[in-house]
This record gives structure tokens, C-alpha cells and sequence, in this order.
């Protein structure tokens, strides 16, 4: 079996020139792959009480909904502004260059659960750090965040409070 980290794919300028994308589609193509990936997640986890996975719309949602699975409790997708068709709270927070708003229904988490939060990539850190005050707005705890790659130059993992985990570190 092949480690999962060679078929991350990079693409070039994309989405725009001087960005180096981390493509995870390869992976998720190969359910060998995308099996280890969630393995490993699990992995750094499965001592720990959760009550609930958050993942960030969109890969957030293929990893964080699979996992929630894996570990036996709920799934909150977190998603971008009115997408969401019942009622919602929502955080709004700074991009490079402008603002952003997420969501999640009201009814996602009971009051003091505890929340993983997953996505497949850790950059800045803005979306995390949003999903987890998003999370507390609603009265849960963040417990820790998970993420399948993490571009370490970026010091994305300073925005973030509490454990921060990840598989591949670029």
C-alpha cells in the first residue's frame, strides 16, 4: 500500500498565478488512500470525548462527515452565508482583502458539547479560527482541529486556540 501523501497533486497558479495549489482529489479518487487518510484522523482522536465533527464547507464536508462517522457522533457542516435553510448563527471575519460570513444551524450542537473541528487544508487560519467562534456563539467548545495538510509557512495554527493537528506538513 502506497502512503497517501503521493497522490497529493500540485497545481500550479491555480487559483491564481504565484499559488501553489494542494490538490486532495487524487486521494479521495482511491478509497486505499482516502481509507488511510481517515484512519490516521481517527487516529489522533479516538481517546478523546466528542460529541460532534465540524467541517468547513467544502472538503471539510467529505473529511468531517466520514469521520463523524468513523467515531460514532453527529456532523455540523459549516457553511458559507445563506446556504443554510433553517435557522442559522453566523460569524463574519477578515480575508487578505475583505470579509467573509459562516453559518451553521442553531439547532447544530447542545449547549457544552464538544466539537472537532476538520478540513483538508490549515493556510491562514481565518476559516478555522471563524468555525471556532462560530462554535462557541452557539455554546459548544472547540476540542481540537484536525486538517489533512498544513502550509507550516503560513503560521495558520497560531490563529487557532487549543490542539491543532496535522497529517502532512508542507
Amino acid at each position: 500500500m502506497s502512503d497517501f501523501k503521493d497522490l497529493i497533486r500540485d497545481v500550479p497558479d491555480f487559483p491564481k498565478p504565484g499559488i501553489l495549489f494542494k490538490d486532495i482529489t487524487p486521494v479521495l479518487g482511491d478509497p486505499e488512500a482516502f481509507g488511510q487518510v481517515i484512519d490516521r484522523l481517527a487516529d489522533l482522536v479516538k481517546d478523546r470525548k466528542i460529541d460532534k465533527v465540524a467541517g468547513m464547507e467544502a472538503r471539510g464536508f467529505i473529511f468531517g462527515s466520514v469521520l463523524a462517522l468513523r467515531l460514532g457522533v453527529g456532523f455540523i457542516p459549516v457553511r458559507k452565508k445563506g446556504k443554510l435553510p433553517a435557522a442559522s448563527v453566523s460569524v463574519t471575519y477578515d480575508l487578505e482583502y475583505g470579509t467573509d460570513t459562516l453559518e451553521m444551524h442553531e439547532d447544530a450542537l447542545a449547549e457544552g458539547e464538544t466539537v472537532l473541528v476538520v478540513d483538508d487544508l490549515l493556510a491562514t487560519g481565518g476559516t478555522a479560527a471563524a468555525t471556532g467562534e462560530l462554535i462557541a456563539k452557539a455554546g459548544g467548545k472547540v476540542d481540537s482541529y484536525l486538517f489533512v495538510i498544513e502550509l507550516d509557512f503560513l503560521e495558520g495554527r497560531k490563529k487557532l486556540g487549543g490542539e491543532v493537528h496535522s497529517l502532512v506538513h508542507v
